[in-house]
């Protein structure tokens, strides 16, 4: 594991808009499961537009996105404006910066009902699984370790296409924020948040060493 003190570089921000999707789209109970998920689908998209949109001070469409090659949004216009969302059964993330790129974000809910053991086994690198069995399977290093790996695939773009046990994530029990690697994609920083009923984690693409290595500011936008 990589661990060392944090230096914050001011200069560079991410900010990331944290909230319910109760409060993004209230939901009637007498729909079902199909429209809820339409529903929910087309407020999530809403939302990130309003939230974009007021960052950068115009109003944004769905035409004035695109994909690309592996699915990964951007913004036609504005390809160095780099963004990216997650929602879990309960709350929503959007993590933006004008100076970090290749960004991912990811979002569970610390309630979540998980078979943490299946899991752990299909899904961890080796050396993850050592250190949660080592750990009595504490469920907080679960939790980021899983949003970490989710976070650094989103912003590397990749998708599923590198398997989520193949990426060692260097997740320390305590410190909330390393770096990890893998050839496939680079190098990758994140930062984890304990943020009341969820684990948030930040990833974006960095330096191949720690060498100089400074965390960018991440400014959490909350309404937890």
């Amino acid at each position: 594991m990589i661990f060392f003190d944090q230096v914050i570089d001011v200069t560079r921000l991410i900010r990331v808009d944290v909230d319910t999707l109760e409060h993004i789209v209230p939901l009637s109970p007498t729909l079902d499961r199909k429209a809820k998920i339409q529903l929910q689908k087309q407020a999530v998209y809403g939302y990130r537009n309003q939230l974009l949109s007021e960052q950068l001070q115009i109003e944004l469409q769905q035409q004035d996105f695109a994909q690309t090659e592996y699915g990964k949004p951007y913004l036609i216009n504005f390809p160095k404006f780099y963004f990216n969302h997650s929602h879990s059964h309960k709350h929503y993330a959007l993590a933006s910066s004008r100076q970090m790129h290749d960004l991912g974000v990811d979002v569970e809910d610390l309630d979540r009902k998980v078979r943490f053991d299946a899991l752990a086994a299909h899904a961890f690198h080796p050396n993850e699984l050592q250190h949660w069995h080592a750990l009595a399977q504490d469920r907080h290093y679960w939790f980021k370790v899983w949003t970490t790996k989710e976070a650094v695939l989103k912003a590397a773009g990749l998708g599923v296409r590198l398997n989520l046990n193949e990426l060692e994530t260097r997740v320390h029990p305590i410190h909330d924020g390393g770096l990890c690697y893998h050839p496939l994609i680079g190098t990758f920083a994140y930062q984890n948040f304990h943020l009341a009923q969820v684990m948030l984690t930040v990833a974006w693409r960095s330096e191949a060493s720690c060498n100089g290595f400074a965390f960018p500011k991440i400014q959490i936008i909350s309404a937890l």
